[in-house]
C-alpha cells in the first residue's frame, strides 16, 4: 500500500510496532521482552498514539468516519491499559493487539484518510508529524 507523503511518517512507524510484536512472539525470556516492550510503548508507541490522536483522528471525525477512530481509540486504550496494569503473562495478547491494530491502520484508516481527506488537511497532519519529529530530536538528552 503506498502512502502519500502526509502519512508516511505514521505509516514507517508502524514497521517498527510490527517488529517489536513479533519479537514478542518468538521470546524465550517473556519478562525480559515484556520490560523492554513497556520501554518502547513509552519511547516510540504512545507517542505514536498521541500523534494519530491530536492530529489524524479528529480529522476523520470531522469527516464522519466514526467506526473507525472509535476502533482506532479503543485500541489505544487496550494496549495502554495492558502496559499499565500487564505483566509477562500478558505479553502475548499485548503483541497480538498491536499486530492487528497496526494492520487494522494500515489497510483501513489509512486507506480512509488518503481517500477522504483534503490536501489541506493532509498538509496540516503532516506539518504535525513534522514539527513532533522536530521536537523529539531536539530534546537535550
Amino acid at each position: 500500500m503506498k502512502r502519500i507523503p502526509a502519512l508516511r511518517r505514521l505509516s514507517s512507524e508502524h514497521h517498527r510496532g510490527l517488529v517489536l510484536a513479533r519479537q514478542a512472539r518468538i521470546t524465550r525470556d517473556p519478562s525480559l521482552t515484556w520490560a523492554e516492550m513497556k520501554h518502547q510503548f513509552g519511547i516510540e508507541l504512545d507517542p505514536h498514539f498521541a500523534l494519530e490522536e491530536a492530529g489524524l483522528l479528529p480529522a476523520l471525525s470531522a469527516v464522519g468516519e466514526l467506526g473507525l477512530v472509535e476502533r482506532t481509540l479503543a485500541d489505544h486504550l487496550a494496549m495502554r491499559a495492558l502496559i499499565a496494569t500487564g505483566d509477562p503473562a500478558d505479553l502475548e495478547r499485548f503483541a497480538a493487539l498491536l499486530d492487528v491494530h497496526i494492520r487494522f491502520e494500515e489497510s483501513l484508516l489509512f486507506e480512509t484518510a488518503q481517500r477522504v481527506l483534503s490536501s489541506d488537511v493532509l498538509a496540516r497532519i503532516q506539518g504535525l508529524h513534522e514539527q513532533t519529529a522536530a521536537s523529539r530530536c531536539t530534546r537535550p538528552a
